[in-house]
């Protein structure tokens, strides 16, 4: 039986507006920048500013997308070695989260968790979420930390700086020569 969260069923948003985020959240960890530069806060602000809301409703979707994705290859990952990853995932997960109180706000941590639990059993997190009501604010930096803690979580298991983001955007390629 079909459920109404299957991801053929959502839409995929921008996904590459929501990997340009991530991939340079990514660069500058990597490059050990743990503070927001204030020029790329500023033209994060900007592109943020420029967005109408179908727009951003596009970037929200295409964040769910990649926290589809990389849950998915997850998933594969983890079950090639007879693991589940629900049990992998999910408890680090959600310590690393808990040690990001600037970020993320406590009472989103069940929500974020929700979503990558619902990646994680190939429902459509957007779809997932949209059964609870529209996205707050509050919401917005945890679900950028999700994509980006899910991208590092391959990136450390491959031992490749750039493996989540070549990971989309080959898929990207592959979609768009179909």
């Amino acid at each position: 039986m079909s459920s109404p969260c299957d991801p053929q069923y959502a839409p995929a948003g921008d996904v590459g507006a929501a990997l340009l985020m991530i991939d340079s959240r990514l660069k500058a960890i990597y490059d050990g920048r743990t503070e927001t530069d204030p020029e790329q806060q500023q033209l994060i602000d900007q592109f943020t500013a420029s967005l109408g809301p179908r727009e951003a409703r596009d970037v929200l979707d295409g964040a769910c997308t990649l926290i589809f994705m990389f849950m998915k290859w997850l998933r594969m990952a983890y079950e090639d070695h007879d693991k589940d990853v629900i049990e992998c995932v999910v408890p680090n997960f959600v310590a690393t989260m808990r040690m990001m109180p600037r970020s993320v706000r406590p009472e989103v941590i069940p929500t974020m968790a929700g979503l990558v639990v619902a990646a994680g059993t190939g429902l459509s997190p957007s779809l997932w979420r949209q059964q609870y009501g529209d996205w707050t604010e509050d919401e917005m930096n945890p679900l950028e930390a999700t994509a980006f803690l899910l991208a590092e979580h391959i990136n450390r298991i491959t031992d490749d700086r750039d493996f989540a983001t070549r990971l989309i955007t080959e898929a990207l390629s592959r979609a768009d020569q179909d």
